[in-house]
Parts: structure tokens; C-alpha cells; sequence
């Protein structure tokens, strides 16, 4: 098939090359002139695994292509995706300027029947106001579908060729056949293609997001309550997983959800409820408990210190929200730079994907390190935020060495307790 992404964005991008890998002709269009002329050169803006070999390839076998132009991407192909930024507006709502704004372009240059494709996350009723707008604008006749994505930051490109499952929003026979063609070869070991009304796939993208940010939230209020009653969270975790109604996966207690989508699809869904007149009373918990979890190092390394944590030098490891990514939207290690900063400490960060962007936000106040341990030196205590593999089997003597009191506040519980114990540490966790 022939097909357009407008947005090159994490979403945009992976999507796009991964439809190019299966044989389709994709044109990726974005208004940024230096992204796209560097994407052209195989140059990719993100971090993500597997992404660059994947672009590379197929713009050298003719499949990928690039442009600045949404004439071209409009009028050059029948499918079209839409993969646009929707950020959380100050009020918490998800903001669809720059959705709506492409729409209207879309309209103005459409010369043909058309399919629309919303992969972008957007409140449920989205589609139906995209119909609207291109009515206004265009005479051709378009079909408007509603196909969220499921991509984690770290594994995009696996989720992308190997989906759990695919959800088209359409009531149109002729746009959901389509869809299930273009995405049949990603689901050939029979995960489901699930066709649904628009509104309800609107619905289950921030149903399935927020339904794990419940999980997350609901295992650090757990860890909090362990700590008070001396049981332990991972012995739990296992007890509470090994019930197949339960699951293993997002049951590890830590300092916090981040990045592009929970927070952010949580608060939409709050938002959304209250513009129906319905109270979403575990969510705003969700959110609530979320927030105040990513304090809970500080606290913890606050009241080790008796509250005197200025000219303490306070070494951090892991920047990102989680490993395999770059990405630091709503990441836990911003909310607990800015509290030791406010309390006067020094901070040494080291992350191995994302210093620069970290540096950018803090600039002359943290000091930031390529290497793990020459973050530790002189340090009194070491903070864990975000649990990449360089940080699990570390030198533990090395470490003793190098910091200046042997003080680890580990967030995402990657050491056993006896061995630092044994190692000389004192020794903060979650939940334990």
C-alpha cells in the first residue's frame, strides 16, 4: 500500500518505518525542516532500539521517505495517518491544536477520496469533530478512523511489528477491510485486529493506560504501608503475580510513574469525566498517590540527614524515565533534583542516554557525569531513580570507595538488602 504520516514524532516515526519494513511505500511528513533534513540523511532525533538500522534500511530500499511538505503527503497517498502531539493543556485536558490544526490543512489540500487515520491519543468524541472540520473544508468524500497506539518507550519497535492487538474505530466496512490489510502481517502468529466503534477505541487507549498507572500507584501506596507494618513488597509482588487474574507485569513498587502517556492520559481522563458530570475517584487517587511517590527518596534521604541536607553532595543514577529511552517528560528524577536543589545540596547526575537533555534543564546547577562512578566521588549519599542494566551488578567496594559515606537510597529495589548490608551500606528501599 501507499500511505502518508504526518507527524514524525516517537509514534509518527517508528509506525512509519515499521509499515515501510512490511513492503508498504510511506511518506513521513513534519513542518521541522532540520529534523526532516536529517531524517533523509538517516539521522534519528529519539533514542529508541532498533529504530535508526530500521529507517536506514528502508530509505535505502526506497520504502521510507521524507517530507516537509503536507501538500505532498496529502495528495500523493489514500491512507493517511495522523500522528500528532496532543500535550496535557494547564488544566490537565489533552490539547488538540496542533490535531486540529493539521486537519484543516488536510481538508484544504485533499483532491481525492481519502481514509484518516487518528493514531494520535485524543478524548474520546475526536473523531467526530475531525468529521466535522473536514466537511467544512473539502467536497471528496473521507472516511475518519480511530487507531490508537500501544508502543513502550524502550521496545516500539518490537510492539510496533509485533502488536498485542490492533483497534480500528470505524463503522466503514470498506476503512476497517483496509486497515486489517495494511496491518495483517504484524499479527500473523493471531493476535487480535479488534474493530470497534470510534468512541469506544478512543476510550480503551486512556482506559488501558490509566488502568496500569492503577496498578503502579496502587503497589507504591502498597510499599508505603509495608514499610509501616515491617512486610516485605517484593515477597507480595510475587504472591499477588502468580494470580493469573492479577498478572506479573507493572506490579514492581518504585518512585513513580513518568513519561509521554500515563501522567499525561490519566489527568486527560480525569478531565474528560468532568466534562460529563462524572467524578473519576480512583484516577484522581491514581494521580494523586503518583505525584506524591516521586518525592518518597527525598524524604527518606531528608530525614537520614535530620534534615540538614545542605552542602550534602547527593550523587543521582538514571535521569530518564525509564531505561531504554531518553525521554524525561514527568520523569521522578526531575521532581528530586529540584528538592535537593531547593534544600541546598549538590547534585551529581549520571544517566547513559540522557545527561544533554537533563543539562538543559538544570544548566550550571547539576553537574553531570559520562561515567557512572566518577558521579560517586566525594558523594554521602547515592540516589537509584531508574533501573538500567549498567546500574544492577555494580562494584559495590569501587563504590564504598569513591563516596564519602556509604548511603544508597535505591527507587526501583535493584539490590538485595542483605548484600548491601554485607557490603557496608546503609541502605534505603521501597517497600522493604
Amino acid at each position: 500500500m501507499n500511505l502518508s504520516v504526518i507527524g514524525t514524532g516517537y509514534v509518527g516515526l517508528v509506525q512509519g518505518a515499521c509499515f515501510a519494513d512490511t513492503g508498504n511505500h510511506v511518506i513521513c511528513m513534519d513542518i521541522d525542516e532540520k529534523k526532516i533534513a536529517g531524517l533523509r540523511k538517516g539521522i534519528i532525533p529519539i533514542f529508541e532500539p532498533g529504530l535508526e538500522e530500521l529507517v536506514r534500511k528502508n530509505i535505502q530500499e526506497g520504502r521510507l521517505e521524507f517530507t516537509t511538505s503536507i501538500k505532498t503527503a496529502v495528495q500523493q497517498n489514500e491512507i493517511i495517518f495522523l500522528c500528532l502531539p496532543t500535550p496535557q493543556s494547564e488544566d490537565g485536558s489533552a490539547d488538540l491544536s496542533h490535531v486540529l490544526s493539521v486537519v484543516d490543512q488536510v481538508g484544504e489540500f485533499m483532491d481525492g477520496e481519502k481514509i484518516i487515520v487518528s493514531k494520535s491519543t485524543v478524548p474520546v468524541g475526536t473523531v467526530d469533530r475531525i468529521k466535522l472540520r473536514l466537511k467544512k473544508k473539502t467536497k471528496y468524500p473521507f472516511e475518519v478512523v480511530s487507531n490508537p497506539e500501544f508502543l513502550k518507550q524502550g521496545s516500539a519497535v518490537q510492539d510496533s511489528l509485533k502488536p498485542d492487538r490492533i483497534v480500528i474505530g470505524t463503522k466503514s466496512k470498506k476503512a476497517a477491510t483496509t486497515l486489517r490489510e495494511l496491518y495483517q502481517p504484524f499479527v500473523m502468529t493471531g493476535n487480535p485486529i479488534l474493530v470497534m466503534d470510534e468512541r469506544s477505541s478512543e476510550v480503551t487507549k486512556y482506559a488501558a493506560n490509566s488502568f496500569l498507572a492503577t496498578k503502579i500507584s496502587f503497589m507504591n501506596e502498597l510499599a508505603n504501608f509495608c514499610e509501616e507494618v515491617g512486610a516485605d513488597i517484593d515477597s507480595i509482588r510475587k504472591g499477588m503475580g502468580s494470580d493469573a487474574r492479577i498478572g506479573k507485569q507493572f506490579l514492581f513498587a518504585g518512585v513513580g510513574y513518568g513519561g509521554s502517556c500515563f501522567p499525561k492520559d490519566v489527568k486527560a481522563l480525569i478531565k474528560t469525566a468532568e466534562e460529563y458530570k462524572h467524578d473519576f475517584t480512583i484516577l484522581r487517587a491514581v494521580d494523586t498517590v503518583n505525584e506524591n511517590q516521586k518525592k518518597v527518596l527525598f524524604r527518606k534521604l531528608n530525614k537520614h540527614f535530620k534534615n540538614r541536607l545542605k552542602g550534602k553532595t547527593i550523587a543521582l543514577w538514571g535521569l530518564s524515565f525509564k531505561p531504554q529511552t531518553d525521554d524525561i517528560r514527568e520523569a521522578p528524577s526531575l521532581v528530586i533534583i529540584r528538592e535537593l536543589l531547593v534544600a541546598g545540596a549538590k547534585v551529581k547526575a549520571h544517566d547513559p542516554i540522557a545527561n544533554a537533555i537533563v543539562e538543559s534543564r538544570f544548566r550550571g546547577k547539576v553537574e553531570f557525569f559520562d561515567r557512572s562512578y566518577d558521579a560517586l566521588k566525594d558523594a554521602e549519599a547515592l540516589v537509584v531513580v531508574t533501573e538500567w542494566n549498567e546500574f544492577r551488578n555494580p562494584d559495590f567496594s569501587k563504590m564504598k570507595k569513591l563516596m564519602k559515606t556509604p548511603v544508597i537510597l535505591d527507587g526501583r529495589n535493584i539490590y538485595d538488602p542483605k548484600e548491601m548490608k554485607e557490603h557496608g551500606f546503609t541502605y534505603y528501599s521501597i517497600g522493604r
